[in-house]
């Protein structure tokens, strides 16, 4: 069952059973609505991260979560150190899902795996004619088992755990042989995108050190499907797009195009060029012309090759994602631990406030919609105004809009409570004028139900506004 996914985890015994069990339950908080428990950690939030993908080569990811012990001692990864907890270990091998705490703070992770994997389908034992089949799986690849599983951990850390969640998006796309779409591979992406678009916690999109998103995977975790809890980050040596570089240029600037900029830049193929569209040249000098600028063209076009890759390689690194909208802001890998703690700190304490806010205002909005998205960042402007800070340090110090936000926690409840108070007032002051004689006649009804020494009160109050 560990193989097909099943089971989460495996144990030895029943002793073990419990253990991983409660380690498990020491993720969830303890009742639905309650914040995530925050386990103290020996492993400080103000640290460098040490552990660094070796380039464009396959690598454990889970050296990126957890870090890795070496002969030169233990590189740091972005969670704390030995508190990573896998789950679905032996089903779907191409996608990492667990348990991670940062700083203290849980949090449910979804990696890439880079490594190719084996995926091995035994024989029917009902039929003797069947074989056990060995398929390769390459990394950064969703395929249909890969793309369920990502969507069933995100299922179990929203509904079950509510848990803010981490996905270290490295993926290319989906695979679309014959095979993987007869085996409803697009079906599974889709509960990926209906997981997400459903999430009620933060989610944080990171496109690690030399990782990519591209193709279909990028349309799949894109934070426009949730603007509500999702943002998006990107490593400053990280690459997205749709295409990769060589295929824009495929795309976007054939040899044709490639021709035309020879002849504009290079004077020696510019002048053959010229030479070969006038008028009156004979068989041998068109001929000759024509095998000089074959040459040329064997001779140039390579460079211009590279060249234009170079370029359509620029447009898919972070500081072009930020400036088109596309990700909040790129990140140095080194500092990224730091600026996730304080940044979840700021989020769990944000998601706090807003929903009390909402609930306090009494207006029913559809979540994950635009009016909802329109509310949450009036609640986050009355947040900013009442923190007294300027635009920038609300929108950049989570620092110190965290600090804020828990050093405060009694003075912005109040002010909640007031405008919830203003809210009901509005309320029934409408209620009064749409129908003055059915309002007057409900507080008649709540005076009669309101103790005799609270109704005097009561009614000094109505007479003295």
């Amino acid at each position: 069952m560990y193989k097909n996914g099943v089971s989460h985890m495996t144990a030895n015994d029943d002793f073990q059973g419990v253990e991983k069990i409660v380690d498990w339950l020491s993720f969830v908080p303890d009742k639905k609505g309650q914040p995530v428990p925050i386990s103290p950690s020996a492993d400080t939030w103000d640290r460098d991260i040490t552990f660094y993908p070796p380039g464009k080569s396959a690598y454990d990811v889970r050296h990126l979560i957890a870090g890795k012990q070496d002969e030169e001692g233990f590189l740091s990864g972005l969670f704390d150190k030995d508190s990573f907890e896998e789950a679905l270990g032996g089903w779907a091998r191409t996608v990492v899902v667990g348990r991670a705490r940062l700083g203290g703070i849980p949090m449910g992770v979804v990696a890439v795996e880079t490594r190719t994997v084996e995926n091995v389908s035994p024989a029917d034992p009902a039929n003797p004619d069947s074989m056990e089949q060995i398929v390769q799986e390459a990394g950064g690849v969703w395929y249909p088992n890969s793309a369920f599983k990502t969507a069933q951990a995100l299922k179990d850390f929203n509904y079950g755990e509510q848990l803010p969640v981490m996905i270290l998006a490295n993926w290319r796309g989906f695979s679309g042989g014959q095979r993987d779409m007869y085996n409803e591979v697009l079906k599974y992406g889709s509960y990926i995108v209906d997981a997400l678009v459903k999430y009620e916690q933060p989610v944080f999109v990171y496109i690690p050190p030399f990782g990519e998103l591209r193709g279909g995977s990028w349309v799949v975790v894109d934070p426009t499907i949730n603007p509500e809890q999702m943002e998006m980050y990107a490593d400053e040596d990280a690459r997205g797009g749709v295409l990769e570089p060589e295929g824009i240029v495929g795309i976007k600037y054939r040899k044709e195009k490639q021709l035309e900029t020879m002849a504009r830049i290079d004077p020696t193929y510019g002048q053959l060029k010229t030479q070969s569209l006038q008028k009156g040249l004979s068989t041998e000098q068109m001929t000759s012309i024509k095998a000089k600028m074959d040459e040329r063209e064997k001779l140039l076009g390579p460079i211009y090759q590279q060249i234009a890759i170079q370029f359509a390689d620029l447009h898919d690194r972070a500081g072009r994602m930020e400036a088109k909208g596309t990700i909040r802001m790129p990140l140095q890998w080194r500092n990224a631990r730091r600026f996730f703690y304080w940044r979840l700190r700021r989020r769990l304490s944000e998601e706090v406030l807003v929903k009390r806010l909402t609930s306090s205002t009494s207006i029913n909005v559809p979540a994950n919609s635009s009016q909802s998205v329109v509310k949450k960042e009036e609640y986050l402007a009355m947040l900013k105004n009442w923190s007294g800070m300027l635009d920038v340090e609300f929108d950049k110090d989570d620092r110190k809009v965290a600090e804020w936000y828990e050093s405060h926690r009694k003075d912005i409840y109040a002010k909640v409570d007031a405008v919830k108070a203003d809210s009901i007032s509005a309320k029934v002051a409408e209620l009064l004028m749409s129908n003055k004689e059915g309002g007057l006649k409900g507080v008649r009804e709540v005076l009669s139900l309101v103790p005799t020494s609270e109704r005097e009160q009561l009614v000094r109050y109505l007479t003295g506004a």
